[in-house]
């Protein structure tokens, strides 16, 4: 008994900082795909982040009940807890499943819609930095084509014919780079499928790792108000 109290009032403590860590990947999430929203058609992407921000809700009213309680056994209290865990438990698993299955379905359709937004790409070489979706991502990113500078000569468009990429892809330290391929130290080297693959899966996959250590957390707190509550007698266990 002695065990599970300083246990519960433990975890009480960890709930409030595990909450501000949730909510952090929740906005993570939410903001990523708010900035690459044109790459992702489906507005229920951001779900596991919205879950989260729930998720982090409810913990912090947990954390308080799981202190009170272990300083103080309160029947009420105890079946709002456990109330409450049951449904972080149901949370947090919908929001580790979503986020793990997200990550893989949009990173195998990243490549896709990237080669597709710099096909229909079709500029010319000029000093106009250019404004379109492929534009902000390599300039957000420093990256330059689907996997390297080689994709622009392959599409159909002006690029094909001209010796330059589009500006976006210069370094940002050369700011009178033209794109011009004579001058390759001037670009970004690195390809931005792999940057924006990197920057979701590692906001999916930091609220799905996240959320499997908070299960475990949670579990530990229901065993633990569990073994609390066989000290009362059960007709006062109404709240159940």
């Amino acid at each position: 008994r002695s065990f599970a109290q300083s246990l519960l009032r433990f975890l009480g403590f960890i709930f409030w900082g595990t909450a501000a860590a949730q909510a952090f990947g929740g906005v993570l999430a939410i903001l990523m795909l708010k900035n690459y929203r044109y790459l992702f058609q489906e507005s229920y992407l951001s779900l596991p982040g919205w879950l989260a921000l729930a998720t982090a809700l409810i913990l912090l009213p947990t954390g308080v009940l799981a202190v009170s309680i272990s300083v103080k056994c309160s029947c009420n209290q105890q079946g709002i807890l456990m109330y409450l865990l049951l449904l972080l438990l149901c949370l947090e698993m919908s929001s580790a499943a979503l986020a793990r299955s997200y990550c893989v379905r949009t990173a195998s359709q990243l490549e896709s819609v990237m080669g597709y937004l710099v096909h229909q790409h079709n500029r010319t070489c000029s000093q106009d930095p250019g404004n379109s979706a492929v534009d902000v991502i390599q300039r957000k990113l420093q990256c330059c084509g689907v996997h390297n500078y080689t994709d622009w000569l392959k599409t159909s468009s002006p690029w094909h014919h001209l010796a330059c990429v589009p500006e976006s892809c210069c370094k940002e330290k050369h700011s009178h780079c033209r794109g011009d391929l004579g001058h390759m130290e001037q670009l970004s080297e690195e390809d931005c499928l792999k940057k924006l693959e990197g920057q979701l899966c590692f906001a999916m996959l930091y609220i799905f790792w996240f959320c499997t250590v908070v299960i475990i957390l949670e579990l530990l707190a229901g065993v633990s108000n569990g073994i609390l509550m066989r000290h009362h007698p059960f007709h006062e266990l109404h709240i159940l």
